[in-house]
């Protein structure tokens, strides 16, 4: 029925579907199989891409030739750029998406790519042969063959939904669960384990005194997530922001004994960064409100998601205690929340490739391997689909190291540490975020993914290579223009800076705190008639690189000490009992995961620096 293709992906949620189009665009042909395609690029919790960290991954994505980016811009009804308070490094797009609109635009790009079919249908096993899988098996018994498998389930496998005491299957409300990969899998020697997320209760906003609550509205200058040429957001809607009081907690606690998270019911541990309202209040019980962020679901519905109160108590409950929150006193529900427990299996069983140890092209990606959030599942999808891709055709695995992306940080914890809980991605855990901000993604990453074979990024790449130039080009014009102290002296006094007493490089006057290339554009007729040539990303690049450059430079000769380290390989063979002096630990871990470098061996919970010596000894080094 079937002809044979290059690669399967199961699943069509955020990692499904970026993985379709990665090897789809490489020149594989991918078939697509869904339970409901009607729910493609379904965005099961908050409708919102972006946010802290999550925002530079979106860039990542669409720097490297995904879609999550440019399928936000086309649908976003809300942006703000998070952290403009801070440092650059720390600076987050997030945007508020149309959720119906969002769905729709992925479905439409991915029909009209000729290299993706698609199946509507429960996949129930995989085809193994000799360690290789070879297609999948449907709930209906129909064999799709295929040279690799990329399994993308979300939170579908074994899905346990729970509201207060009441449990059923499914993979989110009103979807059943998928039975049989989970079985099969361990069957194959691979080990499984649960988690739990949850969503907050879906109200009517036209039952909402929108009056009451703060207005939380979207940047006055608005930006993108795609470096392609998207439509710029018009017309936002606001958000708004209300709290819980001491009434709303007295009254969930009062479900609290007939709670799933709180009489065992639920094994699965849950995201500690964005726990459920019952949760936060018995963690916090020192706190009398917690914040809200009341976020619509679309321009066209009234349907709006209550952000911060995740629950999976009573329906009754929940209802009682929303309607004691300021704005909500005569609410409606459209849904409750629920907590929804699944299977996920280890990360530390797949190589860097996301590819497991196991079973030869069979891919990973998403919630299967213990992450949360939309921009985290992308993010691996779009790995494993070009890895999936590179391995039918018997190449090099691409790998990002943490270096280069925050892609490749999300992917290196994921493997060599593993996680027993919701995987998140923040600032904090790149080691070199000043080289991995959300301006210069496509200058890190489109040159890459071009050489790679992607289709579609010549004209990236032009722009990248220009936007490059141009930005040294401002560079060069702050080192060699001077600039008099009458020029300046007036602006520098109301920034409470020292006056200049001789003509200085501009360079110089830009190094200064509070002082930003755009003011300064405004004192200074002939730099403002310089910056008219240049557009404002160029602008923006040049200046970070200026006022960053130490910490820029101290950054690159981190990454060039631990790139000595990535440079020693280790055979894949290596046989680590052999080395007494390594401890139990280290030669139990190492076995398991087998790094490729002592890099990767030096960042693998168990080993430690003495354990790197002793292997760095043994191999002459």
């Amino acid at each position: 029925m079937f002809p044979e293709y290059d690669i399967i992906v199961v699943g069509a949620g955020h990692a499904g579907c970026e993985a379709a189009v990665a090897a789809a665009n490489m020149g594989s042909k991918v078939m697509l199989v869904t339970m409901n395609m009607n729910t493609i690029a379904q965005m099961s919790c908050n409708p919102a891409m972006g946010g802290v960290a999550k925002g530079q991954i979106v860039r990542e994505v669409d720097a490297l030739g995904g879609y999550s980016g440019i399928v936000t811009d086309h649908t976003m009804i809300q942006f703000r750029m998070l952290n403009l308070s801070k440092g650059p490094a720390m600076w987050s797009p997030r945007a508020q998406s149309d959720r119906t609109e969002f769905h729709l635009k992925w479905r439409m790009l991915l029909e009209g790519n000729l290299n993706i079919d698609f199946w509507q249908e429960m996949v129930t096993g995989l085809v193994v042969k000799d360690g290789v899988v070879k297609g999948v098996r449907t709930g209906m018994g129909v064999e799709i063959p295929s040279k690799a498998v990329v399994i993308t389930s979300g939170t579908f496998l074994n899905g346990l939904i729970h509201v207060g005491e009441k449990t059923f299957g499914g993979g989110r409300s009103g979807e059943k669960a998928s039975k049989g990969i989970t079985e099969q899998l361990v069957s194959l020697g691979f080990e499984a384990g649960r988690m739990k997320t949850g969503t907050p209760p879906r109200v009517d906003g036209r039952t909402i005194d929108w009056g009451k609550m703060e207005e939380q509205p979207g940047d006055t200058e608005v930006s993108k997530f795609s470096y392609t040429d998207t439509p710029r957001l018009e017309n936002q809607v606001p958000c708004h922001i209300t709290y819980t009081n001491q009434e709303v907690h007295d009254v969930l606690k009062t479900g609290f004994d007939r709670s799933p998270m709180f009489n065992g019911r639920i094994q699965g541990l849950g995201p500690r960064y964005c726990p459920s309202i019952e949760d936060k209040i018995n963690r916090f019980a020192e706190r009398d409100r917690h914040q809200l962020f009341v976020e619509p679901e679309g321009r066209n519905t009234v349907e709006v998601y209550v952000n911060g109160f995740s629950s999976s108590l009573p329906e009754d409950v929940q209802y009682k205690a929303l309607r004691k929150i300021v704005g909500f006193e005569n609410a409606k529900m459209f849904r409750p929340g629920y907590a929804i427990e699944y299977d996920f299996f280890p990360p530390t069983q797949l190589k860097m490739s996301l590819e497991t140890r196991l079973v030869k092209n069979l891919f990973h990606a998403g919630q299967i391997n213990g992450t949360t959030g939309y921009e985290e599942a992308a993010s691996q999808g779009l790995m494993a689909g070009i890895n999936a891709h590179l391995a039918i055709q018997d190449k090099a695995p691409f790998i990002l190291k943490r270096s280069d992306a925050y892609i490749g940080v999300l992917i290196d914890d994921l493997i060599n540490k593993g996680t027993d809980e919701p995987y998140r991605m923040f600032t904090s855990r790149a080691e070199y975020r000043i080289l991995l901000r959300q301006d210069n993604a496509d200058i890190r990453l489109t040159p890459i993914a071009h050489a790679l074979g992607m289709s579609g990024l010549e004209q990236r790449l032009e722009r990248v290579n220009e936007k490059v130039e141009k930005a040294k080009e401002v560079e060069q014009f702050f080192r060699n223009t001077s600039v008099s102290p009458d020029e300046v002296n007036g602006f520098l006094e109301e920034k409470k800076s020292a006056p200049l007493k001789q003509k200085v490089k501009l360079h110089g006057v830009l190094l200064r705190p509070h002082v930003a290339l755009h003011e300064l554009a405004n004192v200074l007729p002939d730099l403002d008639q310089f910056a008219e040539d240049y557009d404002k990303e160029t602008l923006e690049i040049a200046e970070i690189n200026m006022k960053y450059e130490g910490y820029i430079k101290k950054e690159q000769e981190m990454v060039a000490k631990m790139n000595r380290l990535e440079g020693v390989k280790i055979k894949e063979t290596f046989d680590y009992h052999e080395l007494t002096s390594l401890s139990s630990e280290a030669r139990e871990k190492l076995t398991a995961i087998k790094p490729l470098t002592i890099g990767q061996a030096s960042r693998i919970s168990g080993v430690s620096p003495a354990d790197i010596s002793v292997l760095l000894v043994y191999m002459g080094r």
